[in-house]
């Protein structure tokens, strides 16, 4: 296999080549980066670069741009109404303490330990047959 010598760039093309996508991206004149009119564009163009310099710009400041999309979404998401929420006096009946549970032990089951008294249980009562 023959080695292949890569291409001579003359570092004046390169300094242009900066210089031309400065002044495109300054001036927005410029495809979106990897859409297809960028991918379209010679691989020399400088709007090429300038599309690239831009994209790297919003990637900096902004992030991702999808994440960012969701959040814009979810932030303009429409909320209930506050008038279709709870009153504070529905709320206030809400927090009242509901009266403690009473105990049954069931016929049949074994008696039941009573909740902040160690060593009493609950025992249910036997009916006597008729």
């Amino acid at each position: 296999m023959a080695d292949v010598e890569p291409p001579v760039f003359d570092p004046s093309d390169v300094v242009q080549l900066w210089a031309d996508a400065r002044s495109l991206y300054l001036a927005g004149n410029f495809p979106k980066y990897a859409s297809p009119e960028w991918i379209a564009l010679h691989p020399d163009d400088p709007r090429r670069l300038a599309a690239a310099l831009a994209a790297a710009e919003m990637w900096r400041k902004y992030g991702d741009e999808e994440a960012l999309l969701a959040w814009f979404r979810e932030a303009s998401r429409a909320r209930p109404s506050i008038a279709d929420r709870r009153t504070r006096d529905e709320l206030d009946q809400a927090a009242v303490p509901k009266p403690p549970h009473q105990l049954r032990a069931t016929p049949g089951w074994p008696p039941v330990a009573i909740p902040g008294q160690p060593g009493r249980y609950l025992y249910a009562r036997q009916e006597k047959a008729a």
